[in-house]
């Protein structure tokens, strides 16, 4: 990948929740965009040659002691730039305005009004609501900038100078409680800062391509796919670049969901052609597993018997291969969030195969690094991946064995996939898998209830539904699914999955709750 070719828009993190969504956003206009710390000094940014800069949010006051303060030198390198909330008022400050503590703080959904447009709000409607959150406000722009929006507790809650190329708010327009807000944004990255919009999954996939095979050369490469669309694209674009010298690895657990494993082994390889070696292991899982009901202790099993077999196909391919590189489906969150936001490579040790032995080091291959969730998905599409294996919902490593709450059998694990495959059949039905992150289906195993089915008495399981909304899976937010479909979803389970007798909904968020039960 060579994003240096493309206009970059760098966005300044000042501890904000909404630096990564900011990123998003520049990227959904066709824009690239990296995310860089507060910390980054005025030549630093300089040398990376960014189109524009955006300074994010963040949780402090301008005036708060030891609050991250902008070097003023960053408005003379002639770089046009955004800012929002905290970063709206840092600039003004910066460059001569005032911010005070009004007593009027905003929080949420506010009223804005259009005082006039500039070109940042032009095509806006005048009265906009906005998400707003902030305790001190901007009272007086700075010199010859032009004010362009008012609320109730911001008497300036937007401003431009057209000349400069710099333009700032004081609400969020990231967030999609924004009215107009990826309008205002792109009137940003367009109109003021002239950023070119080619950021597209067509030029992703031909730029990791060709850096792929620069990269590799001649050498063999290796590559170990789980179902999921992370390792799936990455081995379809590595498999796009260099054909035969790709070999994938799947570990067959018996852990997955009704489908998935033929999904691996029949869809994608007829997708890309690529040469498949599949492990068939699931006794070897389920022996390991007998008598186990701890989560942490299930987990750690997995794992242990993921990487045994994993190393022993490895080595057997390598056996007859000389095998070079390792892909890995690294993406761009993990890199900021392991601290590599400024291109470091302190990444979580081999993300999707962690453990290897010392003598199976490979050189990591990552033709994700640089893209989020929903890139990864537009570019398995623009590689002709099949629909259902894109949009796969996050799953988690240890499958279904963290799923059935007690022990994991063979038994039991036919009667979530069975459980599991009617609430994914009705969610699919009633066209709600893109609003739904993820729709993780638990078997309570450990307990059992009473229940008439038939004229006579049951004694068995229930199962929980716990349907999520998320964008990033740090906060989660129960999915308000029509009673209609919860009532098919029952219907059918306790119809068609004798062992279930009642269905539950869970209707916690995270937090408190976690997205899996274990």
């Amino acid at each position: 990948m060579s994003p240096r070719e493309h206009d970059c828009v760098l966005v300044v993190d000042y501890g904000a929740q909404y630096a990564q969504l900011i990123a998003r956003r520049v990227r959904e206009a066709r824009v690239y965009s990296e995310i860089v710390p507060h910390t980054i000094s005025t030549e630093e940014l300089a040398a990376r040659k960014p189109q524009a800069i955006i300074l994010s949010g963040g949780p402090q006051s301008v005036y708060a002691e030891g609050a991250p303060q902008i070097d003023t030198g960053l408005f003379d390198l002639g770089v046009p730039t955004f800012g929002i909330c905290y970063g709206f008022q840092a600039m003004t400050q910066a460059l001569g305005g005032e911010v005070a503590h009004t007593g009027r703080r905003e929080f949420g959904r506010t009223p804005a009004t259009v005082v006039e447009p500039g070109a940042l709000l032009s095509e806006v409607d005048p009265s906009l609501r906005v998400w707003m959150s902030h305790g001190d406000s901007v009272t007086r722009a700075p010199q010859d900038f032009t004010v362009l929006a008012t609320s109730p507790g911001a008497p300036i809650a937007a401003f431009e100078h057209r000349e400069r190329g710099f333009a700032g708010v004081q609400w969020h327009p990231e967030v999609m409680h924004t009215e107009h807000g990826q309008t205002t944004l792109e009137h940003f990255l367009f109109d003021i800062a002239g950023c070119r919009p080619d950021w597209t999954p067509a030029n992703i996939v031909e730029e990791t391509v060709e850096a792929i095979r620069e990269q590799v050369g001649d050498k063999q490469v290796l590559c170990a796919l789980s179902g999921g669309v992370d390792s799936a694209v990455a081995a379809a674009l590595v498999q796009r670049a260099i054909g035969d010298q790709l070999t994938c690895v799947f570990v067959d657990h018996g852990l997955l969901r009704a489908g998935e494993a033929e999904q691996v082994e029949k869809d994608f390889v007829a997708a890309t052609g690529v040469d498949l070696v599949v492990s068939e292991v699931a006794d070897q899982f389920l022996d390991a597993l007998a008598g186990v009901t701890d989560p942490e202790q299930k987990r750690k099993i997995i794992g242990r018997e993921f990487i045994r077999t994993f190393e022993a196909a490895t080595r057997q391919i390598a056996a007859e291969h000389d095998i070079e590189f390792l892909v890995q489906g690294t993406l761009y969150p993990d890199v900021v969030e392991s601290g590599g936001g400024e291109g470091a490579a302190n990444i979580k040790s081999h993300h999707n195969v962690g453990g290897l032995p010392e003598d199976l080091q490979f050189t990591l291959i990552e033709p994700l690094r640089t893209l989020f969730k929903d890139e990864v998905r537009k570019v398995g599409e623009e590689l002709g991946l099949p629909e259902a294996m894109v949009w796969r919902q996050p799953f988690p490593g240890p499958g279904l064995g963290i799923r059935i709450v007690g022990e994991v059998t063979r038994e039991r694990l036919e009667i979530l996939r069975a459980a599991d495959a009617i609430a994914r059949a009705e969610a699919t039905a009633a066209g709600l898998d893109r609003e739904i992150w993820q729709f993780p289906v638990v078997l309570l195993a450990d307990v059992r209830s009473v229940g008439v089915q038939g004229d006579g008495r049951t004694y068995g399981h229930p199962v929980v539904l716990r349907p999520v909304s998320s964008e990033d899976a740090m906060t989660a937010d129960w999915s308000r699914l029509p009673y209609e479909v919860l009532e098919r979803i029952s219907t059918r389970i306790t119809n068609e999955v004798p062992e279930v007798n009642r269905v539950t909904l869970d209707i916690t968020s995270k937090p408190p709750g976690t997205i899996e039960w274990e």
